[in-house]
């Protein structure tokens, strides 16, 4: 069973997430974490609940994005903020992430097939285990030549020129 004040916050997490882009847009800026953008576009369901309260504990502390095991699946993403994000477990399966930026960010066992990740700069991401068949990179920026040969044995696809 849930303490008062989770099972509040639980509430106040679902409404969030049932409401308009830009009624939530609206919500995080007034806590202050309107440069989270990312939390307009994620869907109601328990991952993304749970992601989302994380979010919602202590806004005011927050440092960098914990999406760890957050859907994120088939979403236009790109340009987004995600240096030192923890994306652990994350589903990103088809979502768009040209342009993001991706440093530092943590990737184990997350799930990037059909993923888009052209111009996406990725200097020291951990691809632990990550599912990458057909996700596509382009120049691959920030990849170590060890991290190409590993992600094109995964599955991975590299155009040589970016668009």
């Amino acid at each position: 069973m849930l303490n008062t004040s989770t099972q509040d916050l639980r509430i106040s997490t679902i409404q969030f997430l049932e409401q308009s882009p830009q009624q939530r847009l609206k919500i995080l800026q007034k806590l202050g974490i309107a440069r989270y953008i990312f939390l307009t576009k994620m869907r109601l369901n328990e991952q993304n609940v749970v992601c989302v309260m994380r979010f919602f504990q202590n806004p005011h502390q927050l440092k960098f994005p914990n999406l760890m095991g957050a859907d994120l699946s088939g979403l236009n993403l790109n340009e987004v903020n995600f240096i030192r994000g923890n994306l652990s477990g994350a589903n990103l399966q088809g979502s768009s992430l040209v342009n993001a930026d991706l440093i530092f960010a943590n990737l184990t066992n997350a799930d990037l097939r059909n993923a888009n990740l052209q111009g996406a700069t990725l200097n020291e991401t951990v691809w632990l285990n990550a599912l990458v068949q057909e996700c596509e990179f382009g120049a691959g920026i920030g990849l170590t030549k060890i991290q190409h040969q590993d992600l094109l044995r995964s599955g991975a696809k590299f155009s040589l020129l970016e668009d």
